[in-house]
C-alpha cells in the first residue's frame, strides 16, 4: 500500500483488497471512536491495544513506511526512466484484481451489473476530468482532505489524482507544505496544513464505516461497484502515455507536450493514450512491457495464494 501511494493513478485501496486485508482495514479505521477512551479506562492499555486491532495496525503502519522508501527511492526512479515498464504492472496487477474481486461475487443479479457499469463509467470519467482551480479557503481545503483521504480507501482511485483534478495539489503540496510550512514554519500555512489533515480524519472515518456498513448488509452490489471502480481506472494507467497539460512548479498550466516532458518536474494533469507505435515519451519498450503486465497479472493471484496458507 505504501509503494502504491507513491505512483499517481494506483490506490492503496487496491492493494489492501487483493491481499485480503480490506475489510479487516475498515473495521480498524471504524474502531477509532470516543470509545476507546472507555476501553482505556477499564481496561487499560492491553484492552486499548485489542480493541484498535493493534498488532495489524502496527505491522500495516509499519509495511507502509517501508513501501513508500522503497517508492520513493527505487519505483519513482523506475518510473521516470522506464514508464511503460511500470505502468504496465500496475496495469496488468489491476485487471486481475479487477477478476479476483469480481470472483468474490457469488451471484450476479441485474443490480450487480448496473453497479458494476455506474461504478466502471464513473472512474473512467473521474480519470478524464480536467482539472478545475477550487477555492483555497479554509472550509474547501478541510473537503479537499476528506475527498482525497477516500481514495486511500476506494480502490481504483488515487488521492494525489483527486486534489490535482481539484486544483488543489499544488497549493497543498508545493505551496503550504514544502514552501509554508518545512521551510518557512508559517503560521497561516500550519493552520491550513491542520485544517486538511482534519479533513482527511473526517473523511477517513467517514468512508470506513460507510463502507464497513455496505459490505455487512449488502456485500455483492458494493464488490461490483468496487470492481467497476477497477475497471473504470485502467484508464488512467495505460502504459503508453503523452501528457498534453501539466502544471510548473510556478503553478502555470502548460499546454506544450514537447516542453512538459523536457521538464520533469513538472506534475502531469492530462494525457493521451497511444499505441505502443505511436508512443511520443521515448522508447515504448514493448517486450519488456509486455513481460511486466503478466508478472503484474500473476501477482495477484500469488497474493491470493498467500492469503490463503
Amino acid at each position: 500500500m505504501g509503494v502504491a501511494e507513491v505512483i499517481p493513478g494506483v490506490s492503496g485501496g487496491t492493494i489492501a483488497f487483493i491481499t485480503g486485508i480490506y475489510e479487516r482495514l475498515l473495521n480498524v479505521i471504524k474502531s477509532f471512536n470516543f470509545s476507546l477512551i472507555g476501553t482505556f479506562r477499564k481496561e487499560g492499555v492491553r484492552g486499548l491495544w485489542t480493541a484498535m486491532d493493534g498488532a495489524f495496525l502496527l505491522s500495516l503502519v509499519a509495511g507502509m513506511v517501508g513501501g513508500i522508501l522503497v517508492g520513493v527511492v527505487g519505483v519513482s526512479y523506475s518510473l521516470k526512466e522506464y514508464p511503460p515498464v511500470i505502468w504496465a504492472f500496475f496495469f496488468g496487477l489491476i485487471i486481475a484484481s479487477a477478476i479476483y474481486i469480481g470472483r468474490q461475487i457469488e451471484r450476479w443479479t441485474a443490480l450487480e451489473i448496473i453497479l458494476l457499469i455506474v461504478g466502471a463509467v464513473g472512474a473512467y470519467y473521474i480519470t478524464t476530468v480536467t482539472p478545475v482551480e477550487w477555492s483555497h479557503s479554509l472550509p474547501v481545503v478541510f473537503l479537499a482532505g476528506a475527498i482525497a483521504i477516500s481514495a486511500l480507501i476506494l480502490p481504483g482511485i488515487s488521492g494525489s489524482f483527486m486534489l490535482l483534478l481539484m486544483g488543489m495539489y499544488y497549493f497543498i503540496v508545493t505551496k503550504t507544505l514544502k514552501e509554508g510550512v518545512l521551510e518557512n514554519f508559517d503560521p497561516q500555512a500550519i493552520l491550513t496544513m491542520v485544517v486538511f489533515a482534519l479533513g482527511c480524519l473526517t473523511g477517513l472515518l467517514t468512508v470506513a464505516r460507510v463502507l464497513a456498513w455496505t459490505f455487512k448488509n449488502y456485500r455483492f452490489p458494493t464488490l461490483a461497484v468496487l470492481t467497476g471502480f477497477m475497471l473504470g481506472s485502467l484508464n488512467k494507467i495505460w502504459p503508453w502515455r503523452t501528457p498534453v497539460k501539466a502544471m510548473n512548479e510556478a503553478g502555470e498550466i502548460i499546454t506544450n507536450s514537447t516542453a512538459i516532458l523536457a521538464d520533469p518536474k513538472m506534475k502531469i494533469l492530462q494525457e493521451i493514450n497511444q499505441f505502443p507505435a505511436n508512443y511520443a515519451a521515448g522508447d515504448a519498450l514493448l517486450v519488456p512491457a509486455i513481460l511486466m503486465l503478466v508478472l503484474g497479472f500473476v501477482s495477484v493471484f500469488l497474493m491470493e495464494r498467500l492469503g490463503e496458507s
